[in-house]
């Protein structure tokens, strides 16, 4: 019989485990949210269902096979090096995500009353797909001989059956995720993130600092709106930067200090980051974007709380009140 885990790694696998159902269950919100919300519908909530997708994968998928890994399973060399690959994938997938939105938001900006004819629903799903499909192809670069079986073999570390202990670190090469994954796809889309949402705060500003007659109050509330929503998702980029940089420095110091020490607590802590933030997104957006803090709200009242009333229940003065304050409060809805 094995003996019980450490306090350390039965720790951690209790986090992870609570990381992963929130996960699963705020992005599906998310996704549910954006279903039944027709005013979520448009690009740029289009990218956020694909980040939401991927941060449900890390909850269903990824963090399961981290507590399996967590235990030291011995299991095929490309066994173990397909699930790091996965985890490789999804990370890449929220980073363009994140960079997709980005793009959205300035092009928002930059030109208002052009916008819905430059970026239309077909060329927003061209671009997620074009993400996914960047996402699998650095991901599974590993796959495609970028490994460390060579090296494992040279150090008769690998018998013939290949088996091996699952860690990440044993299958996945360092040059790989430092030099191609880390100075190549993860920190250069972080700059330019940074970048972009910098002009989009000056552009909005520049905007908003200009005196205005009453006849141009529209313009006004448009760009009061679309800084309020920019700040809302520069704090996710700012929490996806803080949760996943830990863990590449951790990767840094490996390649290029090996005879470094790393306390375990501290790659555990890295490793509950990465994870984490795949739950903190639907945190952020219900307290800093009110559609979807409403649509929240309605899910949790119909079909948690079973509170179904229904328009019939009221006079058909009462449906007209409702039917004209609703358009009024549409045109000024604030996110």
């Amino acid at each position: 019989m094995p003996g019980a885990l450490p306090p350390a790694q039965a720790l951690y696998i209790g986090m992870e485990v609570v990381i992963a159902m929130s996960s699963v269950i705020g992005n599906v919100m998310v996704v549910w949210a954006v279903k039944i919300n027709r005013s979520l519908r448009d690009t740029t909530f289009c990218f956020i269902v694909s980040l939401a997708l991927a941060d449900i994968a890390v909850g269903a998928l990824v963090i399961p096979l981290a507590i399996t890994i967590s235990i030291g399973l011995k299991t095929h060399f490309y066994s173990c090096l397909l699930v790091a690959c996965t985890v490789l994938v999804l990370t890449q997938s929220s980073i363009l995500a994140l960079l997709a939105i980005a793009i959205d938001r300035y092009l928002r900006v930059k030109i208002p009353m052009s916008y819905k004819r430059v970026v239309t629903p077909r060329r927003a799903g061209t671009a997620v797909v074009l993400c996914w499909t960047v996402s699998f192809v650095v991901g599974l670069t590993p796959m495609l001989g970028w490994n460390n079986l060579q090296r494992l073999q040279e150090n008769s570390s690998l018998g013939a059956d290949l088996v091996v202990t699952c860690q990440f670190e044993n299958v996945i090469s360092m040059d790989y995720m430092v030099y191609f994954n880390f100075f190549g796809w993860v920190l250069p889309p972080l700059v330019l993130m940074l970048l972009i949402y910098v002009e989009i705060f000056y552009m909005i500003h520049r905007q908003l600092d200009r005196k205005v007659s009453a006849s141009q109050s529209d313009p006004r509330r448009y760009y009061g709106k679309e800084l309020k929503l920019a700040k809302s998702l520069a704090l996710v980029l700012f929490l996806f930067a803080v949760s996943w940089l830990p863990l590449h420095i951790l990767n840094c110091i490996t390649l290029f200090c090996p005879s470094c020490e790393k306390p375990m607590f501290l790659i555990y802590i890295a490793i509950l980051l990465t994870h984490g933030n795949s739950a903190v997104n639907p945190i952020v957006y219900a307290f800093r974007i009110k559609k979807f803090r409403n649509a929240f709200l309605k899910i949790w009242e119909q079909y948690v709380c079973c509170n179904k009333e229904t328009p019939r229940l009221r006079s058909r003065g009462s449906d007209r009140l409702d039917s004209h304050i609703k358009r009024h409060m549409q045109q000024h809805d604030d996110l």
